[in-house]
């Protein structure tokens, strides 16, 4: 599955870090001030041109929220930041077939408009604005640098060490679940051959597998291939590739975030909206008849030789070479003056937006999320001593 699936997240964090450097977040949240139709298409286009880190997608989504952005649009942001980039179709595509591609984005479509008619009135506005005031703010340093090809490489190497657990979890998990698990099992948790009452069971268990799972952004791809060639329907498999922001140490995050009856209240809403979204989706394609045919054996991630995917993960090899020697070679001088690394993760964080920060010894230290930053609080000689 690995070696099929190379070149296409090469390709998509590649180009995921260069629009994360050129792109501005100051002019984003100019724009996210409403939850108009207006503004949601605009927050669904930045989430789609964004990091696909589920983890990342989430604290961007935040700092947004905090510094003035309308919470519906910035929580659309994070969904089209995960559900919507370029390397989510690419891994889809070459995993599971054109079909699931396209019902993502439709699917994803859906869940966009689902969630601007729901959450003004399924979450209270006193707790949304009880949530934008217990947010710390964050530096409002700004900086005229033009950004560069080698800011473009920080981005895409940030996003590669904070994912790179998820991928190898989701690769793993896959891997043991395709080939240990029996048949039986799958077909006693899917409800199969009740029509319609088995479309919703599938469809309320994907977010449900995605919640426990632990796996999230593009390495719950491999998981819901596993599941797809197991048993479950085709909307049950896309409900579960949109729950990536149902993952329980997500929940966790949205707890920090936003406090515990917001959280709740919002992991209930996205798991509805997730599976009428997986429902919906289904029952699109059925009528079109665009399902493809369940297969209980993924061949073709067993054929690994000389043919047009060892080419593509070839010039994909030469491709994060050269990302990483522009990442050695940047101007570290010119670049600490926008970015810093969050110590925890690895990630590159812009100092303007960093969604937290900590001071120490009267340095401060910027992070992708307040859960870096709580954890190098608790112990920062784990990270300063190593890094300094």
């Amino acid at each position: 599955m690995f070696f099929h699936t190379f070149w296409a997240l090469i390709l998509g964090f590649t180009l995921s870090g260069a629009v994360q450097a050129f792109a501005s977040r100051e002019k984003m949240r100019e724009q996210l001030g409403d939850d108009s139709f207006k503004s949601v298409f605009k927050a669904s286009f930045f989430g789609i041109i964004s990091s696909s880190c589920s983890y990342s997608a989430s604290a961007l989504a935040k700092s947004l929220f905090s510094k003035g952005a309308n919470f519906t649009s910035s929580i659309v942001f994070m969904f089209a930041s995960t559900n919507l980039v370029i390397e989510l179709g690419l891994v889809l595509w070459i995993m599971m077939g054109w079909q699931f591609a396209v019902a993502e984005f439709f699917g994803g479509a859906v869940m966009i408009l689902l969630l601007k008619l729901l959450i003004p009135r399924l979450i209270p506005a006193t707790l949304i604005e009880r949530s934008r005031e217990s947010y710390e703010s964050s530096s409002e340093i700004n900086s005229t640098r033009k950004a560069t090809w080698h800011d473009a490489a920080g981005y895409t190497m940030g996003d590669f060490k904070m994912l790179r657990y998820e991928l190898v979890i989701g690769f793993v998990v896959a891997g043991l679940a395709a080939k240990m698990i029996p048949a039986s099992f799958w077909s006693a948790l899917f409800l199969s051959g009740n029509g319609f009452i088995s479309s919703i069971e599938n469809v309320i268990i994907g977010p449900v597998i995605a919640f426990i799972s632990f796996v999230c952004s593009v390495g719950n791809i491999p998981l819901a291939a596993a599941l797809w060639h197991g048993g479950i329907s085709f909307g049950g498999t896309i409900s579960f590739i949109f729950a990536d922001l149902v993952a329980l140490p997500l929940v966790l995050i949205y707890r920090k975030y936003y406090g515990t009856k917001l959280a709740i209240r919002l992991t209930l809403v996205f798991w509805l909206v997730m599976s009428l979204s997986g429902l919906i989706t289904e029952i699109l394609f059925k009528f079109l008849n665009l399902i493809p045919a369940m297969n209980h054996k993924m061949s073709h991630t067993n054929q690994i030789g000389a043919n047009y995917t060892t080419v593509l993960n070839a010039l994909a090899l030469a491709l994060i070479a050269w990302i990483y020697w522009m990442y050695r070679t940047q101007d570290k001088t010119a670049a600490d003056q926008v970015f810093a690394k969050d110590l925890v993760c690895g990630m590159q964080v812009r100092i303007s937006d960093a969604p937290a920060q900590y001071e120490i010894n009267n340095e401060t230290y910027y992070f992708c999320m307040p859960g870096c930053r709580d954890t190098f609080k608790s112990n920062p000689s784990n990270f300063i001593s190593v890094d300094k």
